[in-house]
């Protein structure tokens, strides 16, 4: 440790998120130094490319390809981890840092999803910082609202708009009227959406937060293997439309909640929700988490859940926080106090269901799939007919409150009759 006042930070990593972290630091330099005590200073950095012009000022700034080498230097206080990935020099470097005595900021939410409680051993052991508040929700301040804010409260229920890219894309396809496809292109030239967008549309990026949240709000080690991830591959613009027509708006939610027998549902699919809740209007890359508790009722924190500046600058606030010496427990409690969720299986999911089939224009479909899902135990609210081109029709229904083991079953047999086109979809309907 350096022994004058300043804290020293390490950079690993200088991509976007980097890049900003680095700007902040340098460009807010006096407003920090009056808001924390002391003066935060850049004192090392590690990127794979030396030559790439980045446009920071690096000189007088320690130059290491090899970010471990970072996280060794006697000179840095604070190494900030924004390179990613659960495993390989992000992962090594983290716990470098932590065995040599350093505090550590990072952005990584697969890291923490996957390696949280041996970190946070690590961390506690040496009574130093282990921050993430920029690894889930972008500049939203969640993990600092619920270790600090709703310290005294019980959280029942966490439902979050936690992946941008695909915000963006299902808000893009409900407001220009435009497939799939040809949005995911759109978000990729901007930017939003890499050249393998998988992570973002399947359902992972957003599962790797929840994991995160679901730890803190329920005081249980992160388990990303209980985590039920599913993307938003399957929804058409035909979804989207008739789903408005019944009420409903179609977004990729991350839920966290305790159910009625005391499992936790831990859970990102798409959901359709009532058009009129205040999560319905979140869209593009804002980003959103709603939180309900016993004491303080439900509380909804909305904003920027990604990009250079917003994640950044939460980034910086834990940085801050560590030159205040505000050194918190990781996940709020000791790691020696989480304990092993008891997590249910989405099979046993219950709520009402958007049930999507094309089929054949033919006498005796409507009531060949009502009789199947009847004999089931499932019956059905909201209906809606239209015919199509070269003879097909739409049939899209709400049903009434169902285990999900029962919808799979029918959907299954239903898949097998003749006047199928397609395969029938289901969009888990979610009350907010």
């Amino acid at each position: 440790m350096n022994k004058n006042n300043s804290l020293k930070i390490g950079i690993a990593g200088l991509g976007n998120v980097g890049q900003g972290v680095f700007r902040i630091l340098t460009e807010q330099k006096e407003l920090l130094t009056k808001r924390c005590g002391r003066q935060v200073e850049i004192v090392a950095v590690s990127a794979r490319d030396k030559s790439k012009d980045r446009g920071l000022n690096l000189s007088g700034v320690k130059w290491y390809d090899n970010p471990v080498e970072l996280a060794g230097d006697a000179n840095v206080d604070c190494v900030v981890e924004v390179i990613g990935g659960d495993s390989g020099p992000a992962a090594e470097t983290v716990r470098t840092a932590l065995k040599n005595g350093k505090h550590v900021v990072t952005a990584n939410k697969a890291l923490i999803a996957k390696h949280g409680v041996e970190l946070a051993k690590l961390a506690e052991k040496k009574n130093l910082a282990l921050q993430f508040e920029g690894s889930v929700a972008g500049g939203i301040p969640i993990i600092k609202a619920i270790k600090e804010s709703l310290v005294g409260n019980n959280i029942n229920k966490i439902v979050a708009i936690l992946n941008g890219t695909c915000n963006f894309i299902l808000t893009k396809m409900e407001e220009e009227k435009r497939g799939f496809a040809e949005v995911l292109k759109e978000a990729q030239q901007l930017g939003y959406a890499e050249s393998d967008p998988s992570f973002d549309v399947d359902g992972i990026d957003a599962a790797h937060k929840l994991v995160i949240l679901s730890a803190l709000g329920f005081g249980i080690k992160p388990d990303f293997g209980a985590t039920f991830a599913e993307g938003i591959t399957k929804i058409t613009l035909q979804d989207i439309s008739y789903a408005g027509l019944l009420g409903y708006k179609i977004k990729l939610l991350a839920i966290a909640e305790k159910n009625s027998r005391g499992e936790i549902e831990q859970r990102v699919h798409t959901c359709a929700i009532d058009a009129k809740t205040d999560i319905a209007q979140i869209n593009g890359v804002l980003g959103a988490v709603k939180i309900s508790t016993d004491s303080l009722g439900a509380a909804l924190f909305t904003g920027a859940g990604a990009g250079m500046f917003p994640t950044a600058s939460s980034v910086v606030a834990d940085i801050a926080d560590i030159a205040k010496n505000n050194i918190s427990k990781p996940f709020g409690v000791s790691h020696k106090d989480l304990i092993a969720g008891k997590f249910s299986k989405i099979e046993n999911h219950e709520s009402e269901y958007y049930l999507r089939f094309f089929v054949k224009d033919v006498d005796g479909v409507l009531s060949s799939i009502a009789s199947i899902l009847s004999n089931n135990g499932i019956g059905f609210e909201k209906i809606h007919q239209e015919l199509l081109p070269s003879k097909e029709a739409a049939l899209v229904m709400i049903t009434h409150n169902v285990k999900e083991e029962k919808i799979k079953k029918s959907l299954g047999e239903i898949s097998k009759q003749n006047y199928i086109v397609s395969e029938p979809l289901f969009v888990r309907v979610e009350e907010i």
